[in-house]
């Protein structure tokens, strides 16, 4: 195992204990060792981490900055999963920093590509973010009507997402909308 291997792996283990500023400096030594090798793939997703990280800290535009610099590195790559999730972590960010309309368009953004891959379950779970962004921004119908695609696109839901899709369907069936 590589010395940025085991930095990455040691980050990973700090930000599932909650310990984000130590996993920051991992992720960052990790990212400048994959830099210096040339690594540009696995230098993107320590960018991609630091930006989650940031996003978690509530330090909005530094989680934005490593998350599009990630974005266009995997765009630039032609890898077109990870620029998917990268621009479905910008979603995230964009909506928390209260950037609405930025938001749903890297969530159209990410939906579009893992549908252009074949990945239905994040393209399902990109939708449902949208729909609840939507649903919050007024556009209650559209907003519904993607989180109920997307929930229909899970392979594997969770126990929550499956109580909702029983419940839409109940929903669906008294109001005689053949759901």
């Amino acid at each position: 195992m590589s010395e940025a291997q085991a930095l990455q792996e040691e980050g990973l283990r700090l930000f599932q204990e909650g310990l984000y500023d130590e996993a920051a400096r991992r992720f960052s030594e990790a990212l400048e060792h994959y830099a210096e090798a040339g690594k540009e793939t696995e230098a993107a997703e320590m960018l991609n981490n630091l930006g989650v990280i940031r996003r978690k800290q509530e330090r909005w535009e530094e989680a934005a900055e490593a998350v599009e610099e990630a974005k266009r590195i995997f765009a630039r790559l032609g890898d077109k999963e990870r620029e998917a999730q990268a621009w479905g972590n910008l979603g995230g960010i964009y909506a928390s920093m209260g950037k609405r309309d930025k938001a749903l368009e890297a969530w159209q953004a990410a939906i579009g590509l893992f549908a252009e891959i074949g990945d239905e379950d994040k393209q399902g779970e990109t939708m449902m973010s949208l729909g609840i962004a939507l649903f919050k921004d007024g556009r209650r119908q559209e907003g519904l009507a993607a989180y109920q695609a997307g929930l229909q696109m899970v392979k594997h839901p969770t126990t929550m997402q499956q109580v909702t899709r029983v419940l839409m369907t109940i929903q669906a069936k008294l109001f005689g909308l053949g759901l």
